[in-house]
């Protein structure tokens, strides 16, 4: 874990070096992946039988049924399914605001115009099942698909010997799967993309996974639509020192507990409540049964950053850009309106990551290694596509046809420029 100041002379260097540091995979995955997708591609089932017998343990069936996933559900007991219920309302309801309405408009020149929204015939949803199983991420994903209205929801997991996660399959029969199979890797995005003799290919793939899942996303992008492709996650926490230290290192830890390459980054106006923070963390290390994975992120890629005020912090965070943001201070809403770059933001002392990733309602699904720059986090318009429409009339095309004409002339298009002047005389 590193400690910076903004007070010291090297600070500018040390922060453009926590920015810029890389925490994902080097290029040796990406040669990796397309080997696999070539084997996909050529040899279809008989590749994806020979991968996951290579990397989970298990041959053939692939399939889950759709009874099994109901099945799991209905065994799941109360209190656990009642939170899976309650976390997947909150998430449609979420979702469902977003679906985007339709336009149909006549403007002033008399011609019609609008577009019309609609969902992607297929989605694929690559759900984790090696390091950890996140029934969290088969609501988060699938949900989105179904408010878009996508026809055929397809969800692949890898399933270590065969072994399949009962609230993975819980969650799926909840959200609406069509097809489940215990599929995972490079190969199962490759499945999905092209297709194989048992898998039909599909139009999107959404879904978190490890760095071979999102280079193969990356590599099939094109064939397919993709969510994002995703790194390591991460927080930053902006936090005063009217805050618990306990709440915050936990906080911290949410994350660094996910994966040896996670980073969680603190920052704060006030030394003595970094300090306290730190003792925290270390002492809740040892409290955790995931402490080996936590240890290994808070040392490698943990950073607390001190700050002479809170008002410094929002062109920190714009530079960072994280996956997630913690505003834990009394009024967060002046921080609230100056940041300009973040996956997700999570506002005052009393709304933790953690409630996002379960039952906020906002999707979890977020973008990572500083690319909160330029994209947002999954929702709904993932598993749709706009279509534009345009129409004219005798008089419409008159109105505003010469301009199209002048400028097809001027670009030295002749035929474009008389298939509007034949409709003109």
């Amino acid at each position: 874990m590193i400690r910076l100041s903004n007070a010291a002379p090297d600070f500018a260097a040390q922060f453009d070096a926590l920015v810029n540091a890389r925490r994902e995979s080097d290029s040796g995955v990406s040669a990796d992946v397309a080997a696999i997708i070539a084997r996909v591609r050529s040899e279809g089932d008989a590749a994806v039988a020979d991968l996951t017998k290579r990397f989970d343990g298990h041959d053939l069936p692939w399939a889950i049924s759709l009874a099994d996933c109901h099945a799991a559900l209905d065994g799941l007991d109360t209190e656990l399914r009642s939170a899976l219920e309650l976390a997947a309302a909150r998430i449609r309801t979420y979702h469902e605001q977003q679906r985007p309405a339709d336009s149909d408009t006549v403007d002033d020149a008399g011609v019609r115009v609008g577009a019309r929204w609609r969902g992607v015939d297929a989605a694929g949803v690559y759900v984790p099942g090696g390091r950890a199983a996140y029934p969290s991420s088969v609501l988060m994903n699938l949900i989105p698909a179904k408010v878009a209205g996508v026809e055929r929801l397809v969800m692949v997991t890898p399933t270590p010997n065969g072994e399949a996660n009962p609230l993975v399959l819980a969650a799926a029969a909840l959200a609406g799967a069509d097809e489940v199979w215990r599929i995972g890797g490079a190969q199962a995005v490759a499945a999905l993309a092209f297709g194989t003799e048992t898998i039909r290919p599909v139009d999107v793939v959404t879904g978190p996974g490890n760095a071979w899942v999102a280079e193969a996303k990356r590599q099939v992008y094109g064939v397919v639509g993709i969510d994002m492709v995703a790194g390591p996650s991460e927080i930053l926490v902006v936090a005063d020192g009217g805050n618990d230290p306990v709440w915050i290192a936990a906080d911290l830890l949410s994350q660094a507990e996910h994966d040896p390459v996670s980073q969680s980054i603190l920052i704060t106006d006030d030394a003595a409540f970094a300090n306290a923070v730190e003792a925290a963390v270390e002492a809740r290390l040892p409290t955790l049964s995931t402490e080996a994975t936590a240890r290994a992120s808070w040392d490698d890629y943990g950073a607390i950053i001190v700050v002479s005020e809170l008002a410094e912090a929002p062109p920190l965070v714009d530079r960072l850009a994280p996956e997630h943001l913690e505003l834990a201070v009394e009024d967060p809403e002046p921080l609230f309106a100056a940041v300009r770059h973040a996956g997700s933001i999570f506002l005052g002392r009393h709304t933790p990551e953690a409630v996002g990733d379960y039952v906020g309602g906002p999707n979890h699904v977020l973008p990572t290694g500083r690319r909160a720059r330029f994209s947002s986090g999954l929702s709904v318009l993932d598993f749709m596509k706009r279509t534009s429409f345009l129409a004219c009339d005798a008089a419409s095309i008159r109105a505003i046809g010469p301009a199209a004409v002048a400028l097809a002339t001027a670009e030295g298009l002749p035929a474009h420029a008389a298939s509007v002047s034949e409709r003109l005389s």
